[in-house]
């Protein structure tokens, strides 16, 4: 079928959506072109680029993009990964460092700036009416990209809001990710985890915040890490790994103080005020530069902000408290790559470098005993979700409890599924502003 908006308003209710927006493949086009098109999508991180030439390739739904820093001023663009003459994808995916971006197929030459620097012999197109200098011929870039603290967002509307407007006050939890640097100033380490979920992706950013579920979907790896740590001998030193897993075992009522905050356009965070990371056992020697950097009052503000997943709708989760992210990268409608990063605080010890790869391979790569259950989960509702067994997916809980607050954000008990009404909220308003997308016939 062709969704007219009054088909796709249908799908969404107050606290309830059709399973048809989890396996539809139209419905799956329409995103990529009017929520993915028209948001700030997570390209990469500064530090991923360092050097003139430095570039590295990533997806936005369909578009294959090019993100690098350029030779002659250090800045950082990002362009459509395409070049200008027959269409050839110009780089492969991956990362790495060039002069210049030479297409495979005919030779068209591009600087790290995106202008057209040179062609085949050039006779070749003299009656052809091809103008070198013409800017038609130069990379695409992206209709806007803006940097915070090293974070590259873009945006491929050029009429959508700014970057700090598009996410408001949910960028504090980026603030205190940064701050937790006694330099203020982070860098990627360790490489990405990357692994493919056969689930759509409004699965996984859904979870992120989804705080009832670690004690069913995680029980087997709780249980193990439960075992192991009755069986060490007394007064032994308690090893990281059942700090980093123990708390995953903790009880419904610390999940549901582990409260959700949501703001505008589906951004949201648990664990306002407490979470699975703070209780983490603290290193001495990355307190004391904390605290030459800081002083005492102003590190303990930024360690008593421990807070659990916050999603940068659509494309981008972070962990502050453990320095990693994780990024979605649509696929199909019925499969999305997930990418992990670790991050390095300059000025901090290694300890904590080594306490984030330690959380990431524990928790988040395809080898790890708690990724593993989750992959499991998003693989089953996937397919349950194509049964017709039940048309609706329950977004019910806590519905009645949200708690308005003067700066505009909402609050929220942690057994709430406010953070899923809210994306639901903010993608229905996408998906049905036409302004500037036809729909097809």
């Amino acid at each position: 079928m062709s969704y007219s908006v009054e088909d796709i308003e249908k799908l969404v209710e107050p606290a309830r959506v059709h399973r048809k927006v989890y396996t539809d493949e139209e419905i799956f086009d329409l995103e990529m072109e009017r929520v993915w098109g028209r948001t700030w999508i997570f390209a990469g991180h500064a530090s991923e680029v360092p050097n003139g030439g430095d570039y590295k390739t990533f997806n936005i739904g369909s578009q294959s993009m090019l993100m690098v820093r350029n030779r002659t001023n250090d800045d950082i663009s990002v362009f459509y990964n395409r070049c200008t003459h027959k269409g050839a994808k110009l780089v492969g995916d991956g990362k790495g460092c060039a002069k210049a971006f030479r297409c495979p197929y005919h030779a068209w030459t591009f600087a790290t700036d995106g202008q057209l620097l040179a062609t085949p012999p050039t006779k070749t197109l003299e009656t052809s009416g091809f103008a070198p200098d013409d800017p038609e011929y130069n990379l695409r870039p992206a209709a806007q990209i803006d940097i915070y603290h090293g974070f590259v967002f873009v945006n491929l509307d050029a009429n959508a809001p700014g970057l700090k407007e598009y996410f408001g006050d949910s960028l504090t939890s980026i603030d205190n990710m940064v701050e937790r640097s006694p330099e203020g100033e982070l860098e990627i380490a360790g490489g990405v985890l990357r692994y493919r979920h056969d689930c759509n992706w409004k699965s996984f950013v859904e979870n992120l915040n989804d705080n009832m579920h670690p004690m069913a979907t995680h029980q087997s790896a709780i249980e193990a890490c439960q075992g192991y740590a009755k069986d060490l001998p007394e007064g032994s030193e308690v090893p990281e790994t059942v700090h980093i897993l123990g708390p995953f075992g903790s009880s419904y009522d610390f999940f549901e103080d582990m409260s959700h905050v949501v703001f505008p356009n589906g951004h949201s965070y648990s664990g306002n005020k407490v979470s699975i990371h703070s209780a983490y056992p603290p290193v001495p020697d990355y307190v004391d530069a904390m605290e030459s950097a800081y002083g005492k009052e102003k590190t303990k503000e930024i360690f008593s902000c421990a807070r659990h997943n916050t999603v940068y709708y659509p494309s981008l989760t972070i962990k502050g408290a453990i320095q990693a992210i994780r990024v979605v990268r649509p696929i199909s409608v019925n499969c999305t790559d997930i990418e992990t990063y670790t991050f390095r605080l300059k000025g901090a010890p290694d300890e904590m470098l080594k306490r984030t790869l330690l959380y990431s391979r524990l928790i988040n790569s395809p080898s790890s005993i708690v990724g593993a259950d989750d992959l499991e989960v998003y693989e089953r509702v996937q397919a349950g979700l194509h049964s017709q067994g039940h048309d609706w997916v329950s977004m019910e809980r806590q519905k009645d409890h949200d708690q308005p607050q003067a700066d505009g954000s909402i609050e929220a008990t942690g057994s709430s599924e406010l953070p899923f009404r809210n994306q639901y909220k903010y993608w229905l308003q996408l998906m049905t502003n036409t302004e500037t997308v036809k729909i097809k016939a």
